[in-house]
Formats: structure tokens, sequence, C-alpha cells
């Protein structure tokens, strides 16, 4: 038997990376998924991409950091499935660059999505998972960056770590309520993603030129080599699957050896 059979998964900011990749995973282990995103264009492959292999998908467009649209995407994902097991707040934005020479709305505009928006998953998802008689489970994407100081990603940094620290609070909220809910955060470290090539873009911090995982992975991951969004994914399948039974308020690291030490190969 898959590992989902007969849940329903929640994963925003899925049109692509690793929540196009929590998608493809979900599906393939059971799960009827929802992809929320901005991006329609995506979004809507993947919903084509995943029901013609013959998996459960629907794709509704959202703005994670608009409350006035959580409402209507959890109602639906209800009337729709009738029940919520699983809800994974991916939707997240990187700006690169000085935080001395970052705007403020830039600084508002990075929280909203990064930081606002797993408030609102928890404060729409985690209602939805209660009507249930299940429990359910919460991931939040963090990173290692919010584990540890980032150059040229302060603000970035200060967001992720926020949302480390709010998964071990509502851990500890579901907890006292008994309802079976866990709450953990998985801490990528450098992923194949287009977070890079953004970052030379105007909203992604206006870099002179986009960034290599290769490169960066190369000088700066114990295992030598960026991981695949796919990595990733496996670990919010774990979390999101009854394997994962015990565990709430903790931090999955899924970094190459990132956050461990360096390494001087042979």
């Amino acid at each position: 038997m898959a590992l989902l059979t007969d849940k329903v998964a929640f994963i925003t900011g899925a049109a692509s990376g690793i929540g196009a990749a929590c998608a493809r995973v979900l599906a393939g282990e059971g799960a009827a998924v929802v992809i929320t995103d901005i991006d329609a264009t995506r979004g809507k492959a993947l919903e084509a991409e995943i029901t013609s292999a013959g998996g459960r998908a629907v794709f509704m467009v959202q703005d994670v950091a608009d409350e006035d649209g959580w409402k209507h995407c959890v109602d639906e994902t209800m009337r729709q499935f009738g029940r919520l097991d699983v809800a994974v707040a991916n939707a997240g934005i990187a700006i690169f660059g000085p935080v001395l020479d970052m705007t403020l709305a830039d600084w508002r505009r990075q929280n909203a999505v990064n930081l606002d928006g797993v408030f609102l998953t928890a404060k729409y998802c985690i209602p939805a998972m209660r009507k249930g008689a299940r429990g359910g489970s919460l991931v939040m994407i963090s990173s290692v960056a919010g584990l540890r100081g980032s150059g040229l990603l302060a603000g970035y940094s200060a967001s992720k770590g926020a949302v480390r620290l709010f998964a071990k609070s509502m851990a500890m909220e579901c907890a006292a309520a008994g309802d079976s809910i866990r709450v953990n955060s998985v801490h990528p470290g450098i992923i194949l993603t287009p977070i890079w090539e953004k970052a030379a873009t105007p909203g992604g911090g206006g870099l002179n030129a986009p960034l290599n995982p290769y490169d960066l992975a190369s000088a700066g991951v114990p295992l030598g080599k960026p991981a695949d969004p796919t990595e990733i994914a496996n670990g919010v399948l774990f979390l999101a699957s009854d394997l994962s039974t015990h565990m709430t308020g903790a931090e999955l690291v899924i970094d190459g050896g990132m956050t461990a030490g360096t390494v001087r190969r042979r």
C-alpha cells in the first residue's frame, strides 16, 4: 500500500522547484494533492501531468500572503475532497544582496510570503485537519539559512529562522490541544531550483549574474553537489506519512552536510 493512500495534501508554491517535487512525490504515494501557486501556467501543467499519470491533483491560483484567498482555497479543498491530512507550507522567495541595500518594501514583501504565508497556512489548514479523525501533518519549509547566518541573505535568514521557531511553537499548541496534528520543519541546503537564476533579477536582488548552484555546492557542501528537489520531497513524504508519527517540533535538515561541518576532499 502507498504511504499516503486516501490522504489529501495541500501544497503552496507548488508550480515549480521543491513544491512541484512534493506534489509529484506525494501524489505518487497515493495522496490527492492540491497545488497552489501564483503561476497558473505551470500549476495547470503540473495538474495535467499528475492526473495523466493516474494521480489525483487540482490546481488553484493562490497568493499565500493574501488572507482573503485562503478561506476560498481551503473551503474548495474540503468541498472537493472532504478532508485535509497534510499541508506543506512551501511558498517562498529569496532576495539577495546586502541588507543595508534592501528597501523596507522588499523586507516586508519577503516576510509576507516567507512568514505570513506560513502563518496563514497554519491558521487555515489546522482547523480543516481538525475536522477529520486522523489528525494531520503540517510541514513548514525553512532552510539552512534558518539555522545559521548567511551573507547576502540576511533578510531571507530572518524569515526562515522565524519559520523554524514558529513550527516548534505550533507543534506545542497542537500537542496541547490533543488534536494529533504534528508540525515539523524542513531545512534544505543548496537545491536545484529557479531561486539562483532569480538572484540576478530586480525582484531577486539584482545581482550582476545568476548564481551557479554547482559552484556553490562544490565550495560549501561536504557531499560536493546540490540536491535535486525530489530529495527534499522525499523528506517531506516521510514527515507527511505515518512513518513519522512520533515526530513533532523537529527539524529535518537535508543539506548535504552543510551545517555539520567542513571537509577537505582528497
